[in-house]
């Protein structure tokens, strides 16, 4: 949602009105639950994160000046309590569950034949995300699956925007490197099977 959409139901929000804080919760839950149980990976914990967020959202919110968009504002909150739960828990981050929001890459000939591949791209890129560093993993995620600008993900992480760019990169090219070794062997083999 666009700041300009949000802020009337913020600033009522702001003054108490219950019924704009129950809206804005409807309208952010998905998006507050679904990083939460990337950070965490699992749905138990991310519930109990995106509880924590929401109180924690309850209680700041008259200090939200709009700055930044609020979905930023909150997404930070959420990923800072999503650290704070896996600290207390004694755990790291995760990058799993990212089977409800892969998107296709491309369709090629038919829709079983595209069914099954995206089947496998998803289950290959899983793979390949849950192999990278937590906070490659995540990075990963913001950028391309919650589809969050630099500049975003800057004032979530608490990370200069050129340093999210760098890293970014890195994981990139840490995560096609992963790819490319997985996805090798698997050609040759399918390729060999066929020959037989």
């Amino acid at each position: 949602m666009s700041k300009d959409k949000d802020q009337p139901i913020i600033v009522l929000a702001q003054n108490g009105n219950m019924s704009a804080y129950e809206k804005l919760v409807d309208r952010y839950k998905h998006m507050v639950f679904t990083l939460a149980l990337r950070i965490v990976g699992n749905r138990e914990d991310a519930e109990e994160v995106a509880q924590d967020t929401f109180l924690k959202v309850y209680s700041a919110l008259p200090t939200f000046k709009g700055d930044s968009k609020f979905s930023t504002w909150l997404y930070k909150i959420a990923y800072r309590k999503g650290l704070d739960f896996l600290k207390k828990q004694n755990k790291h981050p995760v990058t799993s569950s990212l089977d409800v929001h892969f998107k296709p890459v491309s369709r090629l000939v038919t829709e079983a034949w595209n069914t099954l591949e995206t089947k496998e791209r998803r289950r290959t890129v899983k793979k390949a995300i849950e192999k990278l560093e937590a906070d490659d993993g995540i990075l990963i995620t913001l950028f391309y699956f919650e589809e969050l600008s630099l500049m975003e993900i800057s004032e979530i992480t608490d990370m200069e925007a050129n340093t999210v760019k760098v890293k970014l990169f890195r994981a990139r090219k840490k995560l096609a490197d992963i790819l490319r070794n997985s996805l090798e062997p698997e050609t040759i083999q399918g390729y060999e099977r066929a020959r037989k």
